[in-house]
């Protein structure tokens, strides 16, 4: 068989991972970045791509007769026209719950970040601040206390149950807005309004389709608390970008983390960056080198459960 890997730069950090183990399925060949041109032409005689984010759509399906499987390093798989490849009966398999762990210390990192404000002292620090003050604890920056606050969670997968399970760790209040509610005796479930009007900090852990394209946008922005701070870990297609930038520019929100964004690598015309009180990192929530070594497992063993009539993991 041969197995096309496509974009393999979003795996490896300056080459810390191997992607060897593949080789025992049969021929590899690799892309760090793949165009489209040479996705098509590398199709033809294809029986497995393995992907994260390379757009995978009808006239790829149609260039590949002998294509049998994909597999995702990755979630989401919004990338992936999955209508078509059930019509062309190709098996779809994603890497969900690997990056569980990763992506709920992100969240509770940017948490701290806003109300410890580690890293402004931090530069102070550096800057020479602390050797001029005239007192031994200059209080340059207004902080607060995270014990106490509301965490508003959007989706109640095994993501946002981990940033529920960790949030509580630190005495934050938890509540949840999710299309499926499935009481357990120990979860506050709201609606999404209400969700919106009681969180201090609101997090989304939501997939990307229809009902969740930019339900963050300038009416729900408007419907937070004064003073809100607001993560986004899941899609960059949940968020109206032009409202977050107003809302961070007017002071409705405190702040605001994205790891995510509508358009990536980010749009030159993005303006987030320049937003007030805005931390963006670039879509690494996911990235630990531990998180990716699972990744790689779970894809492994998704091509050999397939390969053994048994697909895991199968979104179609």
């Amino acid at each position: 068989m041969k197995l096309l890997l496509t974009d393999c730069a979003t795996l490896k950090a300056n080459g810390d991972l191997s992607l060897d183990t593949f080789k025992q399925f049969g021929e590899v060949v690799e892309y760090e970045n793949i165009s489209r041109t040479e996705l098509l032409k590398e199709t033809a005689d294809t029986d497995i791509i393995l992907c994260n984010k390379t757009i995978i759509d009808k006239e790829v399906f149609d260039s590949a007769p002998n294509l049998k499987y994909i597999g995702l390093f990755a979630t989401g798989y919004n990338n992936i026209d999955t209508v078509y490849a059930a019509k062309k009966g190709v098996t779809v398999c994603n890497a969900g719950g690997y990056s569980t762990n990763a992506v709920a210390q992100q969240v509770m990192g940017y948490i701290l970040m806003h109300y410890t404000k580690i890293p402004q002292y931090d530069a102070f620090v550096k800057s020479g601040g602390w050797k001029n003050a005239e007192v031994f604890s200059p209080l340059v920056f207004s902080t607060e206390e995270v014990f106490g606050k509301t965490l508003g969670i959007v989706g109640y997968g095994s993501i946002g149950k981990a940033v529920e399970r960790t949030a509580k760790g630190l005495g934050i209040n938890v509540i949840v807005y999710t299309r499926t509610v499935r009481e357990n005796g120990e979860t506050e479930f709201v609606d999404f309004d209400t969700l919106l009007k009681e969180s201090d900090i609101i997090s989304l852990h939501c997939p990307l389709n229809e009902q969740s394209k930019d339900m963050m946008n300038k009416e729900a922005f408007n419907k937070c608390k004064d003073g809100a701070f607001f993560i986004n870990t899941s899609r960059g297609g949940t968020v109206d970008e032009d409202a977050l930038y107003n809302a961070l520019s007017t002071g409705k929100l405190s702040g605001a983390a994205v790891d995510v964004l509508k358009t990536e690598p980010q749009s030159k015309n993005s303006r987030l960056e320049t937003a007030p009180n805005i931390i963006i990192t670039p879509h690494t929530s996911w990235a630990p080198l531990a998180t990716r070594k699972r990744l790689l497992g779970i894809v492994e063993d998704n091509i050999r459960a397939f390969l053994a009539g048994k697909p895991q993991n199968k979104i179609v």
